[in-house]
């Protein structure tokens, strides 16, 4: 064969090849439902409304050990909610303290980050019937957020932050103290870390907010309220057969005397304003709005006292919750003699508290608890509880001037947004 024809056929050869392995079907990158489905084969896993920057959303409901420390004690459903962005942007866990509702948070929408939501174990549609109760641990959450990071983690591999408000901020700290490598950064909102069953520094930061004129206007309504006990029991009926409450876990009269010693909480915990609060020539309508609007009366009706059984049940074992000063209308007093969270949580069961519990998160955070982001409110009461993290410590508080419970990044100035972004960028452009 001359050279030329040589030539020739090489190029044919070449091109048939070339042919070939075009004519090949192009590798398919797996979806990211797909891979959903890959790392959780059991689960119930479907499409829902897809929000904001994300692209795809979903629900899962996940069989989760009751017990992770022991497997043949069962499982529960528990409820998962993942919006995606991208592969390569941060992932942002939701640790909610109660039932879990399909939103975005705030560090999501500032990251353009991945979103996983997580429902807190026996809260919401993760409820199992009857309640396990001797499985709603503190612990056993955390090893549910554990075992899902590790597995989300072969999807997401870029940065992932921890966030949570209130209850679900607690349960931030509370899983950074067990696992520390988890998360690249933290950011808790409006969380109390609390040191006894009924801690008394919520009472003492009561008795010291806002002005004293403003905390005299606040004894004054209560004292109102209890003086036109009769009108305002009228109007509690009125209202609970308009929105169809029932009342029998909890009787009107004794939720009445609850909301009244309430009260101050609530108006500091949400911001009330002092120039709203009703004087000595409302009527009994007047005043209950007042008392409905900062307190609800419907948190007392038998729906809510079902629905917030896990909560007490945790408060009165491991995280501890505020109490009462019953001073101010001591002498108005007909039922709630002495005033006590524990009439809110489940009957029949045992509860012990465990003082130390809580103790050990405060003392971790605040101590080694570094790339964490403390968000409060001046007003609030639950920032009466808050951690305070030792100057070595690579971490940042941040007290809104005035602030209440419904403080968040947006709410501080340019300058404080500025300091709280940077911190966190900072942290997140760290190399492993």
């Amino acid at each position: 064969m001359n050279r030329t024809k040589y030539i020739l056929v090489l190029l044919l050869v070449n091109l048939s090849l070339f042919s070939c392995k075009s004519s090949l079907p192009p590798t398919t990158e797996i979806s990211f439902e797909q891979k959903l489905r890959n790392l959780f084969p059991t689960a119930d896993i479907s499409a829902i409304q897809v929000n904001d920057h994300f692209t795809e959303s979903y629900r899962l409901i996940l069989k989760q050990p009751l017990d992770h420390n022991n497997p043949d004690a069962g499982t529960f459903d528990h409820y998962v909610y993942i919006s995606h962005s991208d592969y390569s942007q941060p992932t942002v866990l939701v640790t909610e303290g109660y039932s879990a509702k399909h939103r975005t948070y705030e560090l999501s929408t500032l990251l353009k980050a991945n979103q996983v939501m997580v429902e807190y174990r026996f809260y919401g549609k993760s409820r199992p019937n009857p309640i396990p109760w001797k499985y709603l641990t503190n612990d056993q959450a955390i090893q549910d957020y554990h075992l899902l990071v590790t597995k989300l983690k072969k999807i997401y591999t870029n940065k992932w932050i921890s966030t949570g408000i209130s209850k679900g901020g607690e349960t931030v700290l509370i899983y950074k103290s067990q696992y520390p490598k988890d998360m690249d950064a933290a950011v808790s909102y409006v969380a109390p870390l609390i040191n006894t069953r009924e801690d008394p520094r919520t009472e003492e930061h009561i008795a010291t907010v806002g002005s004293k004129e403003c905390r005299t206007k606040i004894t004054n309504f209560q004292r109102l309220l209890l003086t036109q006990r009769e009108a305002l029991l009228k109007e509690i009926d009125q209202h609970s057969r308009k929105k169809k409450m029932s009342f029998t876990k909890v009787p009107s009269e004794e939720a009445l005397e609850y909301a009244v010693l309430e009260f101050p909480f609530s108006f500091w915990q949400w911001g009330g304003k002092c120039d709203e609060i009703p004087n000595g020539n409302a009527d009994a309508a007047t005043l209950f709005t007042y008392l409905n609007k900062v307190v609800g009366i419907s948190f007392y009706n038998d729906k809510t006292y079902h629905n917030l059984l896990p909560s007490y049940y945790q408060h009165m074992i491991e995280l501890g919750y505020y109490g009462f000063d019953s001073t101010p209308v001591q002498d108005l007093i007909k039922v709630v003699k002495q005033p006590t969270n524990m009439r809110f949580a489940p009957k029949n069961v045992l509860m012990v508290y465990d003082k130390d519990y809580i103790k050990k998160v405060r003392n971790y955070v605040e101590n080694e608890g570094d790339h964490i982001i403390y968000i409060y409110g001046e007003y609030d009461p639950w920032g009466a509880c808050s951690p305070t993290p030792k100057p070595h410590v690579n971490a940042l508080k941040m007290v809104l001037p005035k602030g209440s419970h419904s403080t968040r990044i947006k709410n501080f100035s340019k300058e404080d947004q500025r300091k709280i972004y940077d911190k966190l960028q900072t942290w997140l452009s760290k190399d492993d």
